[in-house]
């Protein structure tokens, strides 16, 4: 059996879409792959656990930088971890300097999650050298889109290592049925006839939140907004004297698949390349409901197919959000054909299974390469050098 580590940024419980991709690609990986996870820790302990049958080392952190910890035993730990593989999920300026200073080698995937944007000059002098020295020894890198790999700035000298593989979901979590129906059904009556929209995500600029609450404004729909962030208080004032917008905070995950199914429309309205894939629609796809996203140079509009499964239109463009959602809103049949479009993609592509799928065949892959080069490096008490069979 092959083990890998997978090193991120956090684990959950901790929040955040890369780490919940961690979380599924360990699980789902399983009995195929024996993989275990290094992450920051977010108090200053270092603990060793096992997650769902996943063991976990979280690294003690003694400050912490942005969303970044700060963990002087990290490249110890990383150091010493036996693996035959090992997987880095970037962004994680922790890992890659980790990665450096710890002088390692052996087969490494990179996935690449999303773009790092912050100012240039941090970005060149604090980032960039870590990134290039692990780009450059990565025996592959994976994307979740095309997009990201031809848009990405720092794939340009690597499109030969890029490969494709799309973050899944499990669709039975948002999928209709009976029970999850009965749980819409009171929300969707708490609002009246009126259609609705729903957001769902962290209150963070680049979601386009404020665009989405100015192209709303002169349709009659309820518009409910779920998530929260440093946002919200703004765009609370700015809503505030439209009773038809209704912030719903952070929910549950029974109460989330409800919202998707008590919904008439989805919207993501971000406005720039830091929103990378968007989960989220594949979560109101999965619950058969069409989407209107953005154009923008990420995954974003590769996962909505424009007029298959809902609309793409311009970020930042209130009128063309506002004419996207009226046009759904009333006519019925073309939610519903959008929304059956939307489903059936989400469980041709973008199931858990199919990732653990792809992931595995990638590492086997690897490995067989690095035994058929002799490339494989001695890595901390590893002695396996063959792929599973």
């Amino acid at each position: 059996m092959i083990r890998v580590l997978h090193v991120g940024k956090y684990y959950p419980p901790a929040p955040g879409g890369m780490e919940r991709v961690v979380q599924l690609l360990c699980e789902s990986e399983q009995p195929l792959i024996s993989s275990q996870v290094l992450a920051a820790n977010t108090t200053a302990r270092t603990i060793r656990e096992v997650v769902h049958g996943v063991p976990v080392t979280r690294v003690a952190s003694i400050a912490s930088i942005g969303s970044v910890g700060v963990c002087p035993a990290f490249p110890f730990a990383l150091a010493s971890a036996e693996r035959d593989l090992t997987v880095i999920h970037e962004p994680n300026p922790l890992a890659l300097a980790s990665d450096f200073f710890a002088r390692q080698r052996g087969p490494l995937v990179l996935w690449f999650h999303s773009e790092v944007l912050r100012p240039r000059w941090k970005y060149r002098l604090l980032y960039r050298p870590f990134l290039k020295r692990v780009l450059g020894r990565a025996a592959r890198i994976v994307v979740s889109s095309p997009n990201l790999a031809a848009s990405a700035e720092e794939l340009v000298e690597h499109q030969a290592k890029c490969v494709v593989i799309p973050f899944g979901i499990e669709p039975a979590r948002f999928a209709p049925t009976p029970e999850r129906d009965a749980r819409a059904a009171p929300l969707r009556a708490r609002h009246g006839a009126r259609p609705i929209v729903l957001f769902v995500g962290r209150l963070v600029p680049y979601k386009g939140v404020g665009v989405l609450l100015e192209a709303v404004r002169d349709l009659d729909v309820t518009t409910v907004i779920v998530g929260n962030g440093p946002m919200r208080d703004a765009l609370e004032a700015q809503a505030a004297a439209d009773t038809r917008v209704v912030f719903a905070g952070d929910v549950d995950e029974d109460t989330l698949a409800a919202w998707y199914r008590a919904c008439d429309v989805f919207v993501l309205p971000s406005v720039t390349r830091a929103e990378a894939f968007g989960m989220v629609q594949l979560e109101a796809m999965a619950a058969a409901k069409p989407v209107v996203s953005t154009r923008l140079a990420s995954g974003v509009p590769w996962v909505n197919r424009d007029r298959e499964t809902g609309f793409v239109v311009e970020p930042g463009d209130p009128s063309a959000l506002r004419d996207a959602i009226a046009l759904l809103v009333r006519d019925e049949g073309l939610r519903v054909a959008m929304g059956a479009a939307g489903a059936a993609r989400v469980a041709a592509d973008f199931t858990v299974t199919r990732m653990a799928e792809r992931t595995v065949a990638l590492y086997q892959q690897v490995l067989a390469e690095a035994v058929a080069g002799g490339r494989v490096a001695a890595v901390a008490g590893s002695t396996s050098t063959a792929p599973a069979k």
